[in-house]
């Protein structure tokens, strides 16, 4: 068999019409002979390419709306035949069945049609493609003799390593090429499975524009491998990391790494903690993470003075830990995390003099992310045997929105710190107790059993860290069940305390506050993190 067989005959048919002009042409100009169908072919002859009607080669019409174009012997024989068995190459002889070395194909824009909330059923149905899935699959199996491209981005790595080979592709080229699409037609059946399983309340009437539940009955997850990991959490645990296939621009799978150590998993899940919780500030902004836990976050001026009050806050747990901002990094700044030994630093770019800076510590990895606040459409939590599937936590509380339940009101500067102590909460794990002050976290108490222990350990740590806690504001990211937890943030110096309430004893704990003579307002909304 010949492994690399040259190119003479390819098809064309793009939904996607990005590219395929720059591909048709460099076929052209290597005589090779271009089939193609509808859009596509019209596209190409209007540019001057020499292109045969798919309807020339079978002798039969494209039909039923086009429903029935490629779906013929003379189109998947002379896909699917084996350039290495003689049964095959007799069989297209005498049907007259000319090979096909090359298919271009992408499907119908399924996500597309049905993104929206008033989708009739039959633009669904419509927009499910049947040959162009058929074309790809007969192709990538047939992949050693077929080059098979759904992607326009692969369309120059194909006509570049034509023209390094005499006009063919190489083996692994087309095995490569081959698993991609498969698992772009497994992708695209998943999305089909999903929104099919999705609808409710209809009997299937084309003309329905059918309800849809949030959550599938089949939800397919499509993930592709960005790299393997030295290890896992520990050292004895394997472990690779993902990307989701469409990624929100602005999501930490969207990295670009300028320099530094291999990524670990632990960097990656700390790294992401971080970027979610820093691109929710307006202002400038800097967040440090240690173990997936804030130990410190803090806004100011600009990135400099937001990184030097959130490293007041713990410089002890800020020891090793992953950095972000949501602003442009620069030399002033880098110049005073390089004192440090930081494990990562993130933010939406880093200009040259911070790049320099950073450079003379090359284990030190800086990940550049668009800032962005596009967010996925679930979150995911893995358990035995099964997945917990959620829409993300982006619930935010406005000032408008919260009820004072004391009988003191908050200060303006009160309602500043009750406000950043609230978005800080949010992003520590529960039970979360955190003091705040003057746009920096003043004491962060995380993952405890007990509210009342991570008061405590929030207290502590401000202490530790020499830091005053008089006047401060306390979050709490769920409610106090009881007026203990309440007067340990008191005795500490708080002033004034944002939590959603909801407990029997709201009561109980709202009287506390006032015989304590503190402020206290409820969000209604509780944020959990586990």
């Amino acid at each position: 068999m010949t492994h690399n067989p040259t190119i003479k005959r390819a098809l064309l048919s793009v939904s996607d019409k990005t590219g395929i002009l720059e591909l048709a042409q460099a076929l052209h100009a290597r005589g090779v002979e271009i089939l193609s169908t509808g859009g596509t072919a019209k596209l190409l002859a209007e540019k001057g390419i020499p292109v045969k009607e798919v309807s020339s080669v079978t002798g039969f019409p494209e039909i039923m709306d086009g429903r029935v174009k490629t779906l013929h012997p003379k189109i998947h024989g002379g896909i699917l035949a084996r350039r290495d068995l003689q049964s095959h190459l007799d069989a297209m002889t005498t049907h007259g069945i000319g090979a096909i070395d090359l298919v271009a194909v992408n499907l119908y824009p399924f996500d597309q049609a049905t993104a929206g909330d008033q989708v009739k059923l039959e633009d669904a149905i419509e927009n499910i493609d049947i040959g162009g899935p058929a074309m790809v699959r007969a192709s990538a199996k047939n992949y050693t003799g077929v080059t098979i491209i759904v992607e326009p981005a692969d369309y120059a790595r194909v006509t570049e390593e034509m023209g390094s080979n005499n006009g063919a592709t190489t083996l692994k080229t087309r095995a490569s090429l081959s698993a991609k699409a498969f698992a772009h037609t497994a992708r695209y059946d998943g999305a089909i499975a999903a929104f099919l399983t999705s609808l409710q309340g209809t009997e299937g009437d084309l003309n329905d524009v059918p309800a849809r539940h949030e959550y599938p009955n089949v939800l397919g997850l499509q993930l592709h491998k960005v790299q393997d990991m030295r290890y896992g959490e520990n050292p004895h645990q394997s472990a690779a990391f993902y990307r989701e296939a469409n990624a929100p621009e602005g999501a930490l799978a969207n990295y670009t790494q300028l320099q530094g150590k291999e990524l670990s998993f632990n960097n990656i899940a700390d790294s992401d903690a971080a970027w979610e919780c820093v691109k929710t500030f307006d202002a400038p902004a800097c967040v440090i993470i240690k173990h997936a836990n804030p130990c410190g976050v803090a806004v100011g001026h600009d990135t400099l003075q937001a990184y030097q009050k959130a490293f007041q806050t713990d410089p002890t747990s800020a020891f090793g830990g992953i950095i972000a901002f949501n602003r442009h990094v620069t030399r002033e700044t880098a110049e005073a995390v390089a004192k440090q030994f930081v494990e990562v630093v993130i933010a939406p770019s880093f200009d040259a003099q911070a790049r320099e800076v950073f450079s003379a510590k090359q284990n030190v990895r800086l990940l550049e992310i668009p800032l962005s606040v596009g967010s996925h459409r679930f979150d995911f939590k893995r358990v035995g045997g099964g997945m917990l599937v959620q829409t993300p936590d982006l619930k935010n509380v406005q000032q408008a929105d919260i009820r004072v339940v004391s009988k003191r009101q908050p200060t303006e500067q009160q309602w500043a710190d009750l406000m950043f102590a609230w978005r800080c909460a949010k992003f520590v794990k529960s039970n979360a107790i955190v003091f705040c002050k003057d746009g920096m976290t003043m004491g962060v108490g995380a993952g405890q059993m007990s509210r009342v222990d991570s008061a405590r350990i929030a207290s502590i740590k401000a202490q530790n860290a020499g830091l005053t806690l008089a006047d401060s504001a306390v979050a709490s990211d769920a409610f106090f069940p009881f007026r203990d937890g309440l007067d340990v943030v008191v005795d500490a110096g708080a002033s004034c305390v944002i939590q959603p309430g909801g407990s029997m004893r709201d009561e109980e704990v709202i009287s506390a506050a006032d015989e304590r003579n503190i402020v206290m307002v409820l969000t209604g909304v509780r944020h959990f993190r586990h």
